[in-house]
């Protein structure tokens, strides 16, 4: 293959460059999140007009990722790459000196798009120079990327909005982004590359923009919104159906789509995506639960909460350059099937939790969980680009990555949403146990002191952690199960799964 024929002087600094610019972006999806009552009290907002921040940064990191693969062939891979950290550099800084929410919003929309083409782009350079054996440690390293970055987001932007100010926040991208152009470009900027001069599907690409643009702000905004019940939610979701449907129809009978949806002939490609999606939607989930869970009912602050998650993030440490070294020696099947096993489990753990559930014992299901998160990055991206053509590569990280971001905003509203209604439904369920003439309630009154307004509402108080932990526990038996079914969906995947199957093309 001609494309493995170049390697960089180092491939240690390549590989440092190559994952500090991806590390960047992914602890930027999350480092903000913490920050937001701190950014919108100092910019005299209100919290809800405050999560723009958020969203403004999935909408356009969600249409951006899937027009990596076409401008990795109209630019050059190498060129996408150093242009997407620099302008990341500038858009960061720019978030940082933002002097109303208006200007922020804005800026952070300039920052998700600019961030698209990073992840699959480090993924595709990766494999390119790579030797064909040690593939698997190169994906293996940016999946620690991707585990580690989102711990650490949450801890570092508490810490920091505690004792500095939130525009450090962005800030710290620009000496770390500065570091990584200098490195890629030392390193890779004689790669040979073909440039190809497509012309751009601009029906796609617009009613990609309507269609994702649309489901992204119905997805942030349905909580808040109470869905179905508002026309705004109902107006949004019929924008973002029939744009999508128009979108899939174009892109399947267009000679040069924006997203190429054709990759799905591929067997591999097909069930290798669906199990990263949704693996990755269910450890979002767990990621964005715990934290919440920890912190309104158990009264934890940010960064506890952050430090009680973070122990998953040891084992992958670890863990991952074995992953990486010695996988491709085994079924890569048993190790992705092996890591739905173990996240299944902890899900299952969690759901024997109580109120009294003490901080240790959150941590140690958290570093059990470590394990199959070790297990899950490397060997399913392996098997869903496994059976693709190389000219194809860039095109079905970028898609695989899009689709994996939108399962984490499906994920995001529908945790939410599941956790708040099944409270509601658990609440309604335990008042009508609290009566006058439940023994159990007139001596829990009698020893507040009698009934009393301060007394009815310390039940009404205890009545709601109950109801929020038993809905907790409802969704990680939901989650559970839902990777047990992953188990199930990875073994529809077929060998080989190496890179020469790349050649290959096989169905």
């Amino acid at each position: 293959m001609t494309d493995n024929a170049f390697r960089p002087a180092s491939l240690v600094l390549a590989t440092i460059g190559l994952s500090l610019a991806t590390f960047m972006q992914v602890l930027d999806t999350t480092i903000a999140n913490v920050a937001l009552t701190t950014i919108s009290g100092n910019l005299g907002v209100s919290s809800e007009q405050g999560t723009w921040v958020i969203t403004s940064f999935a909408v356009s990191n969600a249409i951006a990722l899937p027009l990596t693969g076409w401008m990795a062939r109209r630019f050059g891979e190498v060129k996408l790459f150093l242009a997407a950290v620099v302008l990341f550099v500038i858009t960061s800084f720019l978030c940082g000196i933002a002097q109303s929410m208006p200007q922020l919003v804005f800026f952070r929309a300039l920052q998700g798009f600019v961030a698209g083409p990073l992840y699959p782009m480090a993924q595709t350079l990766l494999l390119s120079i790579f030797p064909t054996a040690k593939r698997g440690m190169a994906l293996a390293l940016l999946a620690m990327v991707t585990v580690v970055a989102p711990i650490v987001g949450p801890i570092s932007g508490g810490w920091i909005t505690d004792n500095y100010t939130w525009p450090w926040i962005f800030f710290i991208n620009v000496p770390i982004g500065i570091f990584a152009t200098l490195v890629v470009w030392a390193q890779l900027h004689k790669k040979p590359e073909q440039i190809v001069r497509q012309p751009i599907d601009y029906v796609g690409l617009t009613l990609l923009v309507i269609g994702v643009g649309a489901l992204q702000i119905v997805l942030d905004k349905g909580n808040d919104l109470d869905w179905f019940e508002s026309n705004f939610i109902i107006i949004g979701s019929l924008i973002a159906v029939i744009a999508l449907t128009a979108c899939v129809i174009w892109e399947l009978t267009d000679k040069h789509p924006i997203v190429n949806l054709r990759l799905f002939k591929y067997r591999n490609f097909t069930f290798g995506t669906l199990a990263l999606v949704l693996g990755y939607s269910g450890f979002f989930g767990i990621n964005l639960l715990l934290p919440q869970w920890l912190q309104t009912q158990l009264g934890y602050t940010p960064v506890w909460a952050g430090l009680a998650a973070a122990p998953m993030g040891i084992l992958p440490l670890f863990l991952s350059p074995l992953v990486g070294r010695f996988a491709h020696k085994t079924d890569l099947r048993l190790l992705a099937g092996g890591s739905f096993l173990i996240i299944g489990a902890s899900c299952f753990m969690r759901a024997t939790f109580n109120t009294e559930v003490d901080y240790r014992h959150i941590a140690e299901v958290q570093m059990f969980m470590g394990l199959g998160i070790a297990l899950f990055f490397m060997p399913t991206t392996s098997i869903l680009l496994s059976s693709l053509p190389p000219k194809d590569i860039a095109d079905g990280s970028g898609l695989a990555t899009f689709l994996r971001v939108l399962g984490g905003s499906f994920a995001s509203s529908l945790t939410t949403w599941i956790w708040a209604r099944r409270a509601t439904f658990h609440h309604a369920q335990l008042t009508e146990h609290v009566t006058a003439y439940d023994p159990a309630t007139r001596d829990y009154l009698s020893m507040l002191g009698g009934p009393s307004q301060t007394a009815y509402a310390q039940i009404d108080r205890v009545v709601e952690g109950q109801a929020y932990m038993l809905s907790t526990m409802d969704y990680f038996t939901l989650l559970g199960w839902m990777f047990m079914g992953l188990f199930l969906i990875i073994w529809l995947a077929r060998p080989p799964f190496g890179a020469k199957g790349a050649g290959g093309g096989g169905h």
